[in-house]
Order: structure tokens, then sequence, then C-alpha cells
């Protein structure tokens, strides 16, 4: 029994550490490509730096098939508008949820 806990008290944590791990990649990964798609958006568009898109108009540069727009793992609302805030085409996109952890860097 004692065995059983030892190594509870082990994979336990790092079952955890990888998992937030995982979500942070995952964020990171639909910021880039948030921006990506942004950029794209305003180089077709002749945008200025001053432009903010709108998701609608990112949908079609998104990369997934149906042009689905990415959640942050970890928004408990799992909508796109409350996990990341687009900013004009000079700023880099912002997770809502976690801005410390993640973004690009």
């Amino acid at each position: 029994m004692a065995i059983i806990g030892l190594l509870a008290a082990i994979a336990i944590p790092n079952l955890v550490r990888s998992r937030t791990t995982s979500q942070t990649n995952t964020c990171i990964d639909n910021i880039r490509m948030i921006d990506a798609s942004k950029q794209q958006w305003a180089l077709e568009n002749g945008a200025v730096a001053t432009t903010v898109p709108q998701a609608t108009d990112l949908q079609p540069y998104m990369g997934r098939g149906n042009g689905e727009l990415p959640i942050c793992p970890i928004d408990p609302q799992q909508s796109f508008a409350t996990s990341y805030l687009i900013n004009n085409c000079q700023t880099t996109p912002v997770c809502q949820i976690s801005p410390s952890t993640h973004f690009l860097p």
C-alpha cells in the first residue's frame, strides 16, 4: 500500500505539470495561428497597421478546414470571444484567460 501511495505522489504532480504545459503550448500555437491569419488578411485587403480585423474576417485564413476559430484550452466558456483579443494588425493577439503565461515569445 505504501508503494502505491509513493508512486501516486510521484506521478500526479508530473501529470498535472505535463497537462499544464500542453495547454500552454496549445494556446500559444492558437495565438500564432491567429496572428498569421491576421497578417494574411491584412496583406490581401490592404489594411493599415491600425486596422482591427473581426473574427469573421480571419475565419477563411485559419487553416482548420472549415475556418473554425480556436479557443484557449483553459477557457471555461469555451468561446473565441472570451479566449483571445485579436488587436490591430501591428499588435500580437493576446490570450484573455492567462496572458502572463500564454503569449508569443
